[in-house]
């Protein structure tokens, strides 16, 4: 089996390596109370069903939620989204998404044109990650359903205005949803001060948490068709499912071992801080971008030096495919990193990227200056060998 990265710089897909107490908090729970929550009375299940609840306090204080039964858990970000644009679009619905969506909100939306005959208008985003806010404020029309956006792209590391966003959005009775895929753990949110309805997040990225594990916040006055129907341990006698939150919204077992994890991970955001967090990977975007622009060949996606922008650089280095480059990091530098067109068509079109793709080196809490050092390095080293 080949060894795990020396540089690991691929936290934009899943973070690594998860704090100790992640793990630890899983095995807990699978070796001790792992009965199915909400299916029963007796200590076990009950306790079970406390993990859950805590974990979702947690997460109601780290994105300033009301009621934590207002956070739906789903086994990640793609299916929160799935959820709300599915359970909210009617047929005639139009929508309104942005030239940055990762394919969890463009394949849906697309599905539902086909399928239930709506409409989408997709906003115009320059190549430094300016949302065109005119454009958008022109595109609402009667029948305009909802906003959805990418808080943070995921291969520009641009930082939409979400609070903008959200005011356009009500003022035209339109819902709005947020995929804060790149954000949640790592920029802070808060969805009463940003008018989000509805927020779709992973838990293992930024929150620290295991794979198979995310979540949507449900404003408490909207009301979405569920996407998954089965048991759920309260009014059983019923046709349809409850009414009550969250059960309406989690069918089936609960995956309560990777939600203790979780919840460990949010422990962790929590403890250091998202301000700390975002700090620290901002400054090693900006030890990395001027880096690579005195290699010649090499250009930077997105925002440019200075500016606010995720933990995610891009680049390209002319006359060689993105894939070769991020083998040779591999299996030359030992520095995993993320290359091709990363989910994000529309991204690359905004980028211009769409013929080669990009590399993508995204940073976590626990990325060093000495490991960006290195990937400088192996990038000057690859580019003079062209």
């Amino acid at each position: 089996m080949k060894q795990q990265p020396l540089i690991y710089l691929d936290h934009a897909a899943t973070s690594w390596p998860k704090p100790a107490s992640v793990g630890k908090a899983m095995l807990e729970i699978l070796n001790g109370p792992s009965a199915n929550s909400g299916r029963g009375n007796y200590g076990m299940a009950l306790q079970a069903g406390r993990t859950l609840f805590q974990t979702r306090a947690k997460l109601a204080e780290l994105f300033h939620i009301d009621n934590p039964n207002d956070l739906i858990f789903t086994s990640n970000t793609t299916e929160a989204l799935n959820l709300a644009l599915k359970g909210s679009l009617r047929s005639g619905d139009h929508a309104i998404a942005t030239m940055v969506e990762h394919n969890s909100v463009r394949r849906p939306l697309e599905y539902l044109k086909r399928t239930r005959n709506i409409s989408v208008d997709y906003i115009t985003v320059n190549p430094d990650g300016n949302l065109d806010l005119e454009q958008m404020a022109k595109a609402f029309r009667p029948n305009t359903k909802l906003v959805v956006c990418a808080h943070s792209s995921n291969l520009l590391g641009c930082i939409l205005p979400i609070r903008e966003m959200g005011e356009l959005a009500h003022k035209h009775g339109a819902l709005f949803v947020v995929d804060a895929a790149q954000t949640a753990g790592g920029y802070p949110i808060d969805v009463q001060t940003m008018g989000i309805d509805l927020l779709a997040f992973p838990g293992h990225k930024g929150l620290m948490g295991p794979q198979g594990t995310g979540g949507l916040y449900i404003h408490p006055d909207v009301d979405l068709e569920p996407l998954m129907h089965g048991g759920t341990g309260s009014q059983s006698e019923a046709l349809e499912m409850p009414t009550v939150r969250p059960d309406r919204y989690e069918a089936g077992t609960q995956n309560a071992v990777g939600i203790a994890g979780l919840g460990a991970g949010v422990d962790y955001v929590l403890e250091h801080s998202v301000a700390a967090i975002y700090e620290h990977e901002w400054q090693l975007t900006q030890k990395l971008i001027p880096a690579l622009l005195t290699i010649k060949g090499v250009s930077v996606l997105g925002p440019g030096l200075d500016l606010p922008r995720t933990g995610i650089v891009a680049f390209t280095l002319e006359g060689r495919d993105a894939s070769e480059v991020a083998f040779l990091l591999d299996r030359k530098y030992g520095i995993a990193v993320r290359a091709g067109y990363h989910c994000t068509p529309l991204g690359h079109m905004t980028a211009g990227t769409t013929q080669g793709g990009a590399v993508r080196a995204s940073f976590g809490y626990t990325t060093t200056t000495e490991e960006v050092e290195q990937l400088i390095l192996a990038v000057q080293a690859i580019a003079s060998d062209t």
